[in-house]
């Protein structure tokens, strides 16, 4: 039986659609949107997201429903298996990650561990 390896990260399509909305509205063209971690927060790590001018010289490159998705080398090991969702509601609004490696996030939901 062939085993079928995990999607590095994938979009939602509310993720997607943020996402080409921010690339249009940016006052400098992009090539995507960089994804990656970075210690912080009382759990230890938490989610980046950036513009990306070009591909890192070892980013991983996803193209997910029309978005180009770079993930930081150093973030690969934490996201994998993740989905980005945008989630907007009366309080707040912004991206948010779905990742199946996650063993606990703080109080807060700022930052996570694995």
């Amino acid at each position: 039986m062939a085993r079928v390896a995990a999607a590095l990260i994938t979009l939602t399509d509310a993720a997607a659609e943020r996402a080409k909305t921010l690339l249009a509205r940016n006052e400098a063209p992009a090539a995507g949107l960089r994804v990656g971690v970075k210690s912080k927060g009382c759990s230890g790590l938490s989610y980046t997201i950036e513009y990306a001018d070009a591909k890192g010289p070892h980013d991983e490159v996803i193209e997910d429903k029309g978005v180009t998705i770079f993930i930081d080398p150093k973030a690969t090991m934490f996201i994998l298996g993740s989905e980005m969702d945008y989630v907007e509601d009366k309080l707040q609004s912004g991206f948010v990650f779905r990742n199946p490696n996650e063993k606990g996030r703080c109080g807060c939901g700022e930052s996570f561990h694995v």
